[in-house]
């Protein structure tokens, strides 16, 4: 199994409204290896994972199907951004029973402690101060092996209890 997990390609969703700060932290991703989707705001990114206000019955039957197929791994996202912060956009996974367990990594151009301690906080994994770098990308992978662990302990738990409560003669 640790095989699989680790021949997997790590998906990533970056979430900048910036255009330049977009394409640098897709190359950074690309050339550490992770397949990388890029969308330009917190309220994409939450169409992109199904997680829409408009019906919470809709989105969550949907956001369980695109989990299957989409199979982010991390979500990594700049805190100043026009309608939605990365701050709002996190609060709104780790409050989503389909994606809570996806790590987050909020990124700024502004040191702020008060902020970054907030963040982290709420959820957070990481707080990177831009410009990112590609040593940053070395503290993503034990973040997503994590999760892996989680979902694959989750699923194992699962077929335990289902396997107890449904016991096959």
């Amino acid at each position: 199994m640790a095989v699989a997990i680790a021949e997997a390609p790590f998906h990533v969703l970056a979430v900048d409204d910036s255009v330049l700060d977009r394409k640098l932290i897709e190359r950074l991703l690309k050339t550490s290896s992770f397949q990388v989707t890029t969308v330009d705001s917190g309220t994409k990114a939450l169409e992109f994972l199904g997680l829409h206000d408009e019906d919470a019955s809709i989105s969550s039957v949907h956001a369980d199907q695109l989990d299957v197929e989409v199979n982010v791994n991390l979500i990594i996202t700049d805190y100043c951004m026009p309608g939605m912060t990365g701050y709002d956009l996190l609060k709104k996974i780790k409050e989503s029973s389909s994606f809570r367990d996806i790590p987050v990594v909020i990124m700024s151009s502004e040191n702020i402690p008060s902020r970054i301690n907030r963040c982290l906080e709420e959820g957070a994994n990481e707080f990177f101060l831009k410009p990112v770098r590609l040593s940053d990308m070395s503290k993503l992978k034990p973040h997503i092996m994590k999760s892996r662990c989680k979902e694959h302990c989750h699923q194992d738990e699962d077929l335990l209890s289902n396997s107890e409560t449904n016991p096959t003669n």
